[in-house]
């Protein structure tokens, strides 16, 4: 059974974050499989829309055709509970969680529960729930009150892609990738590095800078006060075909993350065979085998830099674990597959 669904997105769809990817992704795969898909562009600014922009996201939510499924992604789906109630007597609506907004860091207690509370306020709307983790399924079943029945988990899907062949002049190529928010612990990270000086190692921090303007400038101050501006560089986002590279020179993937809903990136360290230092925090020990990684608990900078120095003093823990990333790699899902099951969400909700 196929058909035709919008797909509501906040802003630009090329935005280089792994919940866009995500959805990236997964349209071109359903339009694959004969899905009709209307892209509708909700506007900029959540999950923290102003009011012009709710307005924006709610006129062109209402001009979708009476009847068309509509698929809304969650950074907008959990502010617009008022608009999902509006729309769900005239349409199916699909959430699409990557992770609950209250799960980001650097919120209040106020601000959290305010968005726990919108969320789960508009979950109550929606037919169907896809998720990318069996983690975040279960978290909405406990804490936002959604029915089994109506979630289904698809999680990302993950190509193909050449071993890395990592760095050849004694120097510890180390890589992590992640949007530059304090979700992602990079303060973590360089706190642990900074003990570590006595190593040879280097740094890659690719990511998104735009998002969070504050922790931005936090990772500059940090990167500078520890005195390793020669031994940490952060290009930014940077090009497939750059990210490509950092991965073919790479030595180890790293990754201090107070909270994963899935964590496409850890599963893209695994097809390039790459070892892994990182949390476990929310799905990542879902996604990371447990031979491919070494994983601490998220905010003990301690441990972390303990992990750390154990896999850059010892290059055979470092290939024991690039042997079972890379074996781990041939059972993970391809985005074929994922689309199926998303496409079973939609079928359901019909």
């Amino acid at each position: 059974m196929v058909g035709r669904v919008a797909f509501a997105v906040p802003g630009d769809l090329a935005t280089l974050t792994g919940g866009y990817a995500y959805d990236r992704r997964m349209i071109a795969e359903l339009e694959a499989l004969g899905w009709e898909i209307d892209l509708v562009n909700l506007g900029d600014g959540f999950p923290h829309p102003g009011q012009e922009q709710r307005k924006i996201a709610q006129e062109r939510l209402a001009a979708i055709p009476a009847g068309r499924p509509i698929v809304i992604d969650g950074l907008a789906f959990g502010v617009l509970p008022e608009v999902a109630m509006q729309l769900s007597p005239r349409h199916l609506l699909i959430a699409l969680v990557h992770h609950p907004l209250a799960m980001e860091t650097g919120l209040t207690a106020a601000q959290a529960g305010d968005l726990l509370a919108s969320e789960r306020a508009a979950l109550a709307t929606a037919s169907r729930v896809v998720v990318t983790s069996a983690t975040t399924a279960t978290l909405l079943v406990v804490d936002y009150g959604v029915p089994d029945d109506r979630i289904v988990v698809a999680c990302p899907g993950t190509d193909k892609a050449p071993a890395a062949h990592g760095s050849a002049d004694g120097i510890v190529r180390l890589l992590a990738v992640g949007a530059i928010v304090p979700r992602k612990g990079f303060d973590v990270l360089i706190g642990a590095l900074a003990t570590l000086t006595d190593l040879p190692w280097h740094l890659a921090i690719v990511g998104d800078r735009g998002r969070d303007p504050e922790a931005a400038a936090q990772l500059d101050a940090d990167i500078m006060r520890y005195g390793l501006g020669s031994r940490v560089a952060v290009p930014g986002a940077v090009s497939h075909e750059r990210l490509d590279e950092l991965y073919a020179g790479a030595d180890l993937f790293t990754l201090a993350s107070r909270y994963e809903g899935y964590g496409m990136v850890f599963s893209e360290a695994i097809a390039h065979g790459l070892p892994i230092v990182a949390t476990t925090a929310g799905a990542i020990p879902e996604t990371v085998p447990v031979g491919a990684a070494m994983l601490v608990a998220p905010d003990d900078a301690a441990a972390f830099a303990a992990a750390l120095r154990r896999a850059i003093e010892h290059p055979e823990e470092r290939r024991r674990m690039a042997a079972s990333a890379r074996e781990s790699a041939l059972s993970f899902p391809n985005w074929q597959d994922s689309a199926k099951l998303f496409a079973r969400a939609l079928e359901a909700a019909a």
